[in-house]
Protein backbone atom coordinates (compact mmCIF):
# COMPACT_ATOMS: atom_id res chain seq x y z
CA UNK A 1 0.00 0.00 0.00
CA UNK A 2 1.16 3.36 -1.12
CA UNK A 3 0.54 5.72 2.16
CA UNK A 4 1.61 8.48 0.84
CA UNK A 5 -0.58 8.43 -2.08
CA UNK A 6 -3.67 7.59 0.54
CA UNK A 7 -2.48 10.28 2.43
CA UNK A 8 -2.64 12.39 -0.47
CA UNK A 9 -6.22 10.98 -1.24
CA UNK A 10 -7.31 12.03 2.15
CA UNK A 11 -6.51 15.78 2.25
CA UNK A 12 -7.82 16.10 -0.67
CA UNK A 13 -11.17 15.10 0.31
CA UNK A 14 -10.96 16.86 2.94
CA UNK A 15 -10.24 20.14 1.57
CA UNK A 16 -13.22 19.30 -0.90
CA UNK A 17 -15.64 18.20 1.75
CA UNK A 18 -14.40 21.63 4.17
CA UNK A 19 -15.18 23.70 1.29
CA UNK A 20 -18.14 22.08 0.82
CA UNK A 21 -19.20 22.98 4.36
CA UNK A 22 -18.61 26.85 3.95
CA UNK A 23 -20.77 27.15 1.40
CA UNK A 24 -23.52 24.99 2.93
CA UNK A 25 -22.90 27.13 6.25
CA UNK A 26 -23.39 30.30 3.93
CA UNK A 27 -26.82 28.74 2.47
CA UNK A 28 -28.11 28.33 5.73
CA UNK A 29 -27.20 31.87 7.02
CA UNK A 30 -29.18 33.94 4.04
CA UNK A 31 -32.15 35.61 5.01
CA UNK A 32 -34.93 33.76 5.07
CA UNK A 33 -38.15 35.05 2.54
CA UNK A 34 -41.47 36.46 4.19
CA UNK A 35 -43.52 34.68 2.12
CA UNK A 36 -45.16 32.06 4.13
CA UNK A 37 -44.94 29.50 1.14
CA UNK A 38 -42.01 30.03 0.22
CA UNK A 39 -40.17 29.89 3.55
CA UNK A 40 -41.95 26.61 3.73
CA UNK A 41 -39.77 25.19 0.96
CA UNK A 42 -36.76 27.17 2.09
CA UNK A 43 -36.95 25.02 5.13
CA UNK A 44 -37.03 21.76 3.58
CA UNK A 45 -33.97 22.82 1.98
CA UNK A 46 -32.37 23.97 5.14
CA UNK A 47 -32.94 20.30 6.12
CA UNK A 48 -31.44 19.11 3.45
CA UNK A 49 -28.84 21.18 3.83
CA UNK A 50 -28.21 20.64 7.27
CA UNK A 51 -28.37 16.64 6.78
CA UNK A 52 -26.03 16.85 4.35
CA UNK A 53 -23.35 19.13 6.26
CA UNK A 54 -23.86 16.56 9.30
CA UNK A 55 -22.52 13.52 7.18
CA UNK A 56 -19.73 15.32 5.54
CA UNK A 57 -19.03 16.69 9.12
CA UNK A 58 -18.67 13.18 9.87
CA UNK A 59 -16.91 12.10 7.02
CA UNK A 60 -14.42 14.96 8.34
CA UNK A 61 -13.84 13.37 10.94
CA UNK A 62 -13.17 9.61 9.70
CA UNK A 63 -10.60 11.15 7.86
CA UNK A 64 -8.78 13.41 10.19
CA UNK A 65 -8.74 9.85 12.33
CA UNK A 66 -7.52 8.29 9.06
CA UNK A 67 -4.61 11.32 8.90
CA UNK A 68 -3.69 10.79 12.23
CA UNK A 69 -3.36 6.74 11.66
CA UNK A 70 -1.02 7.86 8.72
CA UNK A 71 0.85 10.02 11.18
CA UNK A 72 1.63 7.22 14.01
CA UNK A 73 1.89 4.46 11.27
CA UNK A 74 -1.03 2.33 11.76
CA UNK A 75 -3.02 3.36 9.15
CA UNK A 76 -3.98 0.13 6.76
CA UNK A 77 -4.44 -1.69 10.10
CA UNK A 78 -7.94 -2.87 11.30
CA UNK A 79 -8.94 -0.95 14.68
CA UNK A 80 -10.38 -4.13 15.62
CA UNK A 81 -8.42 -6.70 14.73
CA UNK A 82 -5.08 -5.05 13.61
CA UNK A 83 -5.36 -7.13 10.42
CA UNK A 84 -4.20 -5.18 7.68
CA UNK A 85 -7.09 -3.89 5.56
CA UNK A 86 -6.79 -4.70 2.04
CA UNK A 87 -5.69 -1.94 -0.58
CA UNK A 88 -9.03 -2.46 -2.24
CA UNK A 89 -10.96 -1.38 0.48
CA UNK A 90 -8.71 1.45 0.96
CA UNK A 91 -8.99 2.77 -2.38
CA UNK A 92 -12.45 3.01 -2.07
CA UNK A 93 -12.37 3.75 1.65
CA UNK A 94 -9.50 5.34 2.08
CA UNK A 95 -11.09 6.74 5.83
CA UNK A 96 -11.81 3.27 6.86
CA UNK A 97 -10.52 1.75 10.17
CA UNK A 98 -12.17 -1.53 9.75
CA UNK A 99 -11.23 -4.67 7.55
CA UNK A 100 -14.26 -6.24 5.80
CA UNK A 101 -15.12 -8.79 8.01
CA UNK A 102 -14.95 -6.80 11.42
CA UNK A 103 -16.70 -3.75 9.71
CA UNK A 104 -19.30 -6.64 8.60
CA UNK A 105 -19.31 -8.01 12.28
CA UNK A 106 -20.35 -4.21 13.62
CA UNK A 107 -23.20 -4.12 11.16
Amino acid sequence: MDTERQKAILLSRRRELVGHLVEVGQALDETPTRDLEDFATERQGDEVLEALGQAELDEVTRIDAALGRVNDGTYGLCLNCAEPISDARLDVLPETALCRNCAARNG
